[in-house]
């Protein structure tokens, strides 16, 4: 992107929350990153055969060891650790990004199972705290759609604003309301393979089941330890990768909260 553009995205990231990028990446480099995610596909479905049948709709951890080799890993951490990503991820998150994890979205096994609106924090967080979040530190989704799909749904500006009552009975599933029904401010984003939908893990959204859904998702956020607690060390690089990197800002980030956050606990223990 152009600096125009940079500051464009940016400010519809600070207003509504999120913005797409149609045709982020061209044919060749979807079909290279599909190549690898069908890989870890096919073995985190043998290895979670009950769970991917019952209602799993994602995977996570996809850059440690347990499914890829070395040079798929490597495949993944040079596309996150690319000037292209960066520069996107630089505009939302402006001071010391840090990689988080990333997640594999697919459609759920049963096809009467429904999609569900949800803001990611609700599942760890009460009520009280879910409205602090809203405040920061950011966590953003960076999602790649590999193969066309429906795309996403979500409430504009929630990432900033408390729900409604009616976002809150349907999230929360309050007053004989259930998630999966519509809401009146949800807004559908269609999505094709090699756009790029940028958004914040504190708004309210749901994905939507249908095509051959499969989405390479990567989540930053501030460099911050409460958040980098839900970091695996097994899925970052090692130093050898991160040095042919064109912009380990991300990694290193992560690495450097991590490697304090365990002197701390060698020192205190």
């Amino acid at each position: 992107m152009h600096s125009g553009q940079v500051v464009m995205k940016s400010n519809e990231y600070e207003k509504n929350g999120y913005f797409v990028i149609k045709n982020f990446i061209p044919e060749d480099e979807v079909k290279a990153l599909r190549d690898v995610l069908v890989d870890f596909h096919g073995s985190w479905k043998i290895k979670n055969a009950d769970f991917y049948a019952e209602k799993a709709v994602n995977s996570a951890y996809i850059t440690g060891r347990e499914y890829l080799d070395e040079p798929q890993r490597k495949q993944l951490f040079s596309f996150i650790g690319s000037n292209k990503v960066m520069d996107v991820v630089a505009s939302v998150i402006k001071h010391r990004p840090a990689f988080m994890n990333t997640q594999l979205f697919f459609n759920p096994v049963n096809k009467d199972q429904n999609n569900y609106w949800h803001r990611d924090p609700q599942y760890h967080l009460s009520i009280a705290e879910q409205k602090e979040a809203l405040k920061g530190p950011s966590v953003v989704h960076f999602r790649i759609p590999l193969l066309d799909e429906p795309g996403i749904e979500l409430v504009p500006g929630s990432h900033k604003n408390w729900d409604s009552q009616e976002e809150q009975d349907v999230r929360l599933e309050n007053n004989q309301r259930k998630n999966h029904e519509s809401l009146s401010s949800g807004v559908i984003t269609e999505l094709n393979a090699g756009d790029l939908l940028v958004f914040s893990a504190n708004m309210i959204h749901r994905g939507l089941y249908g095509l051959d859904r499969l989405a390479l998702d990567i989540l930053f956020c501030d460099s911050v330890p409460a958040l980098l607690e839900f970091a695996d060390s097994d899925c970052l690089p090692n130093q050898d990768v991160l040095d042919g990197l064109e912009n380990a800002e991300a990694f290193n980030n992560t690495l450097k909260i991590k490697n304090n956050s365990k002197a701390k606990q060698s020192t205190h223990g």
